[in-house]
Parts: C-alpha cells; sequence; structure tokens
C-alpha cells in the first residue's frame, strides 16, 4: 500500500508506474495523463489513472483516442463515463467504469455501464476495481455478449 501524506491508496492488479502526486493543504493531487492537469486523488482516480497507464503504456493503445471523464446524458442527468477509447475512425470501441479498489464489481457496476454504453454503442465494455478486471464483446445484431480473458487490441 502506498503512502502520500495521510491518503492510503492500495496496492493494484495493474503494472506500478511513476504517479506524480502533489499535496496542497490538506488534499492530495495526482497528474492525469490523459487531462495533462493535477486532480483530486481519490481511490477511484488511483485505479483511473493506473487503468490510463496500463492501456498506454502496456497494451499501446494511444492517449489521442481516449477521453476521460467526458459528459453523457443518461435518463435526464449528466453522467461522466471514467474512460472512453475510440477507435482509428472516431468510433467508440471501450469504455471502461473504474471503481475504488474496495468497491465489489458486481451486477450493478456492470449494468451501470451498460447503461451509459446507450449512448456509445462501444462494442467492448470494461469494469474493473484495479484489483479486478472484466471485460466484454457485445454483439449488439444478436443481443449477446462474450466475456474475454484479455483487453482487445486496437485495430487499425
Amino acid at each position: 500500500m502506498a503512502m502520500y501524506q495521510n491518503t492510503p491508496m492500495e496496492k493494484l492488479n495493474l503494472p506500478e508506474f511513476d504517479i506524480k502526486l502533489k499535496q496542497e493543504g490538506d488534499k492530495t493531487w495526482v497528474f492525469d495523463l490523459l487531462r495533462k492537469k493535477y486532480v483530486v486523488l481519490t481511490p477511484e482516480e488511483w485505479v483511473r489513472q493506473h487503468f490510463l497507464n496500463y492501456l498506454t503504456t502496456s497494451l499501446g493503445y494511444p492517449k489521442s483516442l481516449m477521453k476521460v471523464e467526458s459528459g453523457m446524458r443518461h435518463h435526464k442527468l449528466i453522467r461522466r463515463t471514467d474512460i472512453l477509447v475510440y477507435n482509428r475512425e472516431a468510433k467508440p470501441f471501450m469504455l471502461v467504469e473504474c471503481k475504488a479498489a474496495e468497491v465489489s464489481l458486481n451486477q450493478a457496476v456492470f449494468d451501470q455501464v451498460s447503461a451509459y454504453n446507450q449512448a456509445y454503442q462501444a462494442p467492448h465494455l470494461v469494469i474493473t476495481n484495479g484489483l479486478h478486471h472484466f471485460c466484454c464483446k457485445l454483439d449488439f445484431q444478436s443481443q449477446k455478449y462474450e466475456f474475454l480473458t484479455d483487453l482487445p487490441q486496437l485495430v487499425e
């Protein structure tokens, strides 16, 4: 478990990296790899930044094809998706929902990302709490899904 000025952050099942943190008053901030600015460090943000690093560094997903916390409308409310990955044709490819490490990845989390995906129609959904990761591929025509053992490669 990493510690930063009274901010315990759990060791995750994701590659470690040189995460940039800073302290201002009683808040710890983390440098967001995509937004290129510091944001308040929360347990969910800790997972999001590690997962972004995994996507870009380990899997080679280009940062230019990703959005973090992009707004969307769901049941007349503005919701924010954690990570949205586009393919090279600028179409949604994968929607990722990040939860804090202590949050169980259950049907409610899967339902949440599925509901958000109604707006995007991304063919891949991922839920992660940094310790466990689940990815499924959707077939919209047959209305079926298949869980994958690995995250998909971003094809040209």
